[in-house]
């Protein structure tokens, strides 16, 4: 059973960047061919956020693009969430999974982004 670890929010001003970081353990880390942040806002569903495929391919929300990036590292069995240019609408709680095979995982416990305007 894999087993996830997000970290990395914390409270910021509009324009400000945070890195998330997503630990994963109980699978081995290189043979996940897809990894995903979501982030949940206040009284919203889940949104997928990022999702980065088999190393290099990459899908993003329209409202991250080109302000967020995904990126792997496999030898610190890490996921990141780089994200720039903040606004007030990123603010929720981000959740990271996995995908071994044909299944994604359950979520982690996630971390809170509270970005102020």
């Amino acid at each position: 059973q894999v087993h996830l670890l997000e970290s990395g929010g914390g409270l910021v001003q509009a324009g400000g960047s945070l890195r998330l970081s997503c630990v994963v353990s109980g699978k081995m880390f290189s043979t996940l061919n897809a990894l995903a942040w979501h982030r949940q806002a206040p009284g919203k569903q889940r949104e997928l956020v990022a999702a980065i495929f088999n190393y290099s391919r990459t899908n993003y929300a329209d409202s991250v693009k080109g302000r967020f990036t995904i990126s792997r590292d496999n030898a610190k069995n890490t996921v990141y969430l780089q994200m720039n240019s903040l606004k007030s609408e990123d603010t929720g709680v981000y959740f990271c999974n996995v995908r071994y095979g044909s299944a994604w995982s359950n979520f982690g416990q996630g971390t809170q982004v509270t970005v102020s305007s």
